[in-house]
């Protein structure tokens, strides 16, 4: 299995505390949501194997903690990442209103300077919203990034959220390596993704 693995990809979640990074996380890698999520200390860390467009590839989940007396904890797990998940709480402006200063860390820390960048607009599932889906899709244009609303509790728009990050890696030359082990050649056949907006916007 290993043998037909093309690549790599480390992805950061990053965002406020409890905006629900880590149920993203668990939603995505595991199918799974509890509702009595632990506040993550430092750094937790998954991995899943998926496959896109007929591809596989293999992803370093790093859950990153969003609270500031942690904050000096992450900056070494910026490095080398492909792909950063930028999330906010749809029920708190505050955590909307954050989002320039971790795209700011990840200006800072970050190794890879064409890295592939979603913000996600999580908890839709709850009734009192603070930020329109247009807020989110406003802020994605102004600095050209991917961007989808999901539902951690609901699985709603998650696993386009990852999936889609990954294409964009995947897509950018110069952003990844092969797998020395992999015999794969042909990484596309053609262009199969699909792209509706109800879903999650590319602005790249």
């Amino acid at each position: 299995m290993a043998d037909d693995i093309l690549a790599t990809f480390k992805i950061l979640i990053i965002g406020e505390s409890g905006v629900g990074k880590s149920s993203l996380m668990l939603r995505f890698v595991e199918d799974n949501f509890d509702a009595d999520q632990t506040i993550t200390i430092g750094v937790d860390f998954k991995t899943k194997i998926i496959n896109i467009d007929g591809v596989s590839v293999k992803l370093a989940i790093w859950d990153t903690a969003g609270q500031e007396r942690f904050r000096t904890l992450t900056p070494s797990y910026y490095r080398d990442a492909q792909g950063a998940i930028l999330v906010y709480d749809v029920t708190k402006k505050n955590t909307f209103q954050k989002l320039d200063l971790w795209l700011n860390e990840l200006e800072i820390y970050g190794t890879r300077p064409n890295m592939a960048k979603m913000v996600v607009g999580n908890k839709i599932d709850q009734p009192n919203r603070e930020m329109s889906r247009d807020d989110g899709f406003k802020f994605a244009k102004k600095h050209r990034t991917l961007f989808v609303e999901t539902s951690a509790k609901t699985s709603e728009g998650v696993k386009s959220a990852f999936e889609e990050v990954v294409r964009k890696i995947m897509e950018t030359d110069g952003l990844w390596d092969r797998n020395p082990a992999s015999d794969i050649v042909n990484l596309r056949d053609g262009d199969t993704s699909q792209s509706f907006c109800s879903t999650y916007c590319s602005l790249v």
